[in-house]
């Protein structure tokens, strides 16, 4: 593999091999890294003293005050890790204070996350064909992430149990781990029959489960490789189904929506989501706009079979 330039060395620039980097994340902090250099004025070779605090800091109100709070908050924690990564990987790197870090988080101002009604979804689903039919059943049965479900490989799918297992790195220390989960009898029909056409196909790639299978001039270097963004497809289905853009994640929030929807208590969708703490599933569900306290207070705290009369205002 050729090695990459990614951030700067002492006044020449350091070659980082991806392979030192986790993979998931790599390309988000790439970004934010050439737009930190696109605002500062510096490039990848200048010095490393030149990524001060105040040049971090200024840096961050900047995209606070542009952008929002919460995207100042992500170039914080994306800029802040790949440092933390040249500590770890790189004998000529800084091991002192960690600039981008040591700022504090800015205010957030968090509207709901945008759930598409499950008839839109419906709608997408069937302008869809072939694997692209099977992927979309997959995120919305397993509610899983992007990243999940293109490194999905067969070896993850048991047939015979009805489980399919997810491989995560959204975890503390960006350690991958794997859960279980059942498959539904509509998932492993669809799963099955894609099986058996892949038997008849002949790719580069036989280990996992989707494949790029495009073969426009576009897609002919990425031709029988696993996705990694595939960014326009959903983008395209909604201007063809003619309703509100949405993306895979959305509908991970569409799977939680219709779970809670249907009476499912906070534990039982935690586990679908897969995560560690029932705090996290709560809030998750709050950002989406599900709550319970309305319920609670409407059903809590009216007074049994009986109306309070306010009384009428009185002109004059």
């Amino acid at each position: 593999m050729q090695p990459l330039n990614v951030i700067i060395g002492n006044s020449y620039a350091i070659k980082i091999n991806t392979n030192y980097f986790p993979e998931y994340g790599f390309d988000e902090k790439k970004a934010a890294f050439t737009r930190f250099f696109t605002d500062t004025g510096l490039s990848k070779d200048s010095p490393i003293d030149g990524i001060s605090l105040t040049v971090c800091r200024n840096y961050l109100i900047k995209q606070n005050r542009e952008r929002s709070g919460n995207a100042a908050n992500k170039d914080r924690k994306n800029l802040g890790t790949a440092w933390k990564w040249g500590i770890d990987y790189l004998e000529q790197w800084p091991k002192g204070l960690n600039p981008v870090l040591s700022i504090k988080k800015f205010p957030e101002k968090r509207e709901p996350r945008y759930v598409p009604p499950e008839e839109d979804f419906w709608k997408v689903f069937e302008l869809t064909t072939g694997q692209d039919k099977v992927m979309l059943l997959t995120f919305l049965h397993l509610a899983a992430r992007r990243s999940e479900v293109f490194h999905l490989k067969w070896s993850d799918v048991d047939f015979s149990s009805k489980r399919i297992r997810l491989w995560t790195q959204k975890r503390e220390g960006g350690n991958q781990e794997c859960d279980w989960l059942p498959m539904t009898t509509e998932l492993r029909a669809a799963l099955l029959k894609r099986w058996e056409e892949r038997l008849a196909q002949t790719t580069a790639d036989k280990e996992h489960v989707f494949l790029c299978l495009d073969e426009t001039f576009f897609c002919e270097a990425y031709y029988g490789k696993p996705f990694k963004h595939r960014q326009h497809l959903m983008k395209r289905l909604c201007e063809k189904a003619n309703v509100k853009p949405f993306g895979f994640h959305a509908i991970r929030h569409l799977s939680a929506s219709i779970l809670y929807k249907k009476g499912n208590s906070v534990s039982v969708i935690q586990s679908i989501l897969r995560h560690k703490n029932p705090n996290t599933t709560t809030r998750y569900l709050r950002t989406i706009g599900l709550e319970d306290t309305r319920s609670a207070l409407e059903e809590g705290l009216k007074m049994p079979g009986k109306v309070i009369e306010f009384p009428k205002a009185v002109n004059g």
